[in-house]
């Protein structure tokens, strides 16, 4: 009943695990793979079992709790790879299987790696359809999947059959991983991504038939396979070779785009009810004098102390992007770093005069055209968000981004001779940065905006009951659509002030990956809140500068595979504390008006 996003990262770091023990620690490799496959892999699953989901499942949370929480996992367990490991590749991973070729009939051959891939997958899906479908623990766990609270009362101990799904599913993850590593590059991101772009297949199979999922991925694979017989010349050869290597990308987002729905099960509720419970209070309005105070601190370090605080305000604004599309409207984003690495592109090229023949445009002009352009894409990215929530719209905001990077981001058609300059009056460190807190301070009052008024209701009527603010006639459709091309626009200006502040165009910096990162801070400090979102941009900076790439990663998915202990994240949680003293919650959080107040006391007495 989950959608497990940490997949790839459970199988990166079994097959980090198995290199440690083969290659530093020098184990056999006979020892090593079982201890790795069967211990350590399903040891995770049942870790992650315990300690995040199980108390989400008990609560009945919904499926986009379920992402998040699965998140979360995402982004602490690439954060501890890359903490321990480092981010550079390594291409020498132990292979279970020797590599050598099998010779066909008709003189054809075939890797021993790939028959033995075959045969693994054909043994699992036959392992898994027999007991699903053949024995009392099949039933039992359908009948978690379905109803948990049914089962329960029916006798079925729903915590041991959840525990061992999530102990299989995880050693299939490390399974995966330790086969896959041997031919791609064993890094923190590389081969994460790799297993994260194989979603496409489990969306084809609407996440409910193994063997329409094998059978697509065997469908996918003979065409990437196809696709490099394709010789073409030019530009045209520059695309086939993209296509073939992100086949999987092209497939997901086709698949989103053209299924009715898929099975998401317990419901397709919003995330309001677990991501955004903030209330006003008193240390909330009090920390918006201190985090002015803090923002305009770094204008008195010096040079090379101010050199990363260039990177607070920028990051902050995409940060405000995601509140508000996530945070006011209840729909989950994934796709961010794209609609900023789109931003951070076409400012480069508008302000060096490579878009379209058109001559150069001033920086400060630059920025605002580069994010109106933007804006087009949210449009189209918001239409599919009309009747999606959830489970559902996550993964169309995932594939539009993976495709964004894959397909303009990381293009040398798009990249080759990018130069990034600052604009004019602005290249000195200090006034840049004062540049860019000017941006934030404008940003701050949009996303103001988009909280108060009829507007602002709209969208708070959406996040709690899309049907419910249908009945009462807010148009639905048109306010979503709204909200995410406010949301890209935004995402764009911060990501052209994100290459600005580095003087590069960097394609790194706007992965899909990053996009998780981004959401997971967001969602850490309260999905609605405009505080968090700075806060958890200076969080990030600041983690990374002084203890190392990758130590924000480690902090924030710590942070959010707790967020069930947490409701609405820390800031909620700590405004909680402050206003009742020893962690009571007071009787009432909402806040009544008079006419309410007076309802209130009728009825108490």
């Amino acid at each position: 009943g989950v959608f497990n996003i940490a997949f790839g990262a459970i199988a990166m770091l079994v097959a980090y695990l198995l290199w440690q023990m083969v290659k530093v620690w020098g184990w056999p490799l006979a020892v090593a793979a079982p201890v790795d496959l069967l211990l350590i892999g399903p040891g995770l699953g049942v870790l992650l079992d315990r300690v995040v989901f199980r108390r989400l499942e008990r609560r009945g949370a919904s499926p986009a709790e379920k992402l998040v929480a699965s998140i979360g996992v995402f982004v602490l367990l690439v954060g501890v790879a890359f903490a321990i490991w480092g981010g550079q590749s390594r291409v020498d991973a132990p292979s279970l299987v020797p590599v050598r070729s099998l010779s066909l009939p008709g003189g054809a051959s075939v890797r021993l790696d790939t028959v033995v891939d075959l045969a693994v997958a054909a043994a699992i899906t036959a392992l898994l359809a027999s007991v699903t479908h053949a024995t009392r623990f099949g039933v039992a766990v359908r009948a978690v999947v379905d109803r948990r609270e049914l089962a329960e009362l029916s006798g079925v101990d729903a915590d041991r059959v959840s525990a061992v799904g999530w102990a299989f599913g995880a050693f299939l993850a490390g399974l995966a991983g330790v086969l896959l590593a041997p031919r791609l590059r064993l890094d923190p991101y590389g081969l994460t991504l790799v297993v994260l772009e194989t979603v496409g297949v489990v969306v084809v199979a609407r996440l409910s038939s193994i063997t329409v999922a094998i059978v697509a991925a065997l469908a996918v694979g003979i065409g990437q396979s196809e696709l490099t017989a394709v010789h073409v010349g030019g530009q045209a050869g520059q695309l086939v070779e993209s296509l073939q290597a992100n086949l999987f990308v092209v497939v997901l987002l086709a698949a989103i785009l053209l299924l009715p729905r898929l099975r998401e099960v317990g419901g397709d509720a919003g995330v309001a009810a677990a991501l955004a419970r903030r209330r006003p209070g008193a240390p909330l309005r009090r920390g918006w004098a201190a985090g002015a105070g803090l923002l305009a601190l770094p204008l008195v370090f010096s040079d090379s102390a101010l050199r990363p605080a260039l990177t607070i305000p920028a990051l902050a604004i995409v940060f405000l992007s995601l509140v508000a599309v996530t945070g006011y409207s209840g729909q989950i984003s994934l796709g961010q770093a794209g609609f900023a690495g789109l931003g951070a592109l076409l400012v480069a090229r508008l302000s060096s005069g490579k878009l379209f023949g058109l001559p150069a445009f001033p920086g400060l002009l630059a920025l605002v055209v580069g994010a109106l352009l933007v804006t087009p894409i949210g449009l189209l990215t918001g239409w599919p968000a009309i009747r999606r929530r959830g489970l559902f719209l996550a993964l169309t905001t995932l594939a539009v981004g993976m495709v964004i990077s894959r397909f303009v981001l990381e293009q040398p058609l798009f990249t080759t001779g990018l130069s990034v300059n600052r604009p004019a009056g602005f290249t000195d460190d200090r006034a840049f940065y004062a540049l860019e807190v000017v941006g934030l301070a404008v940003t701050l009052l949009v996303v103001r905006n988009l909280h108060i008024g009829r507007l602002g209701r709209g969208l708070l009527a959406i996040r709690d009951d899309e049907k419910g603010a249908r009945v009462c006639g807010v148009d639905v459709g048109r306010t979503k659509i709204f909200v995410f091309a406010v949301s890209s626009g935004l995402a764009a200006l911060g990501g052209a002030l994100l290459a600005m502040g580095t003087r590069s165009f960097d394609p790194a910096s706007f992965d899909p990956i990053q996009a998780l990162l981004w959401f997971a801070a967001v969602v850490v400090f309260g999905a609605d809140s405009a505080a968090g979102a700075v806060l958890a941009a200076a969080l990030v900076v600041g983690l990374d500068s002084a203890f190392g790439a990758g130590a924000s990663a480690v902090v924030i998915g710590a942070l959010a595979v707790l967020l069930g202990r947490m409701p609405g994240g820390v800031l909620s949680s700590l405004g909680r504390w402050w206003r009742a003293p020893g962690g009571a919650v007071p009787a009432s959080a909402v806040q009544l008006s008079p006419a309410g107040r007076a309802v209130a006391a009728r009825i108490r007495r």
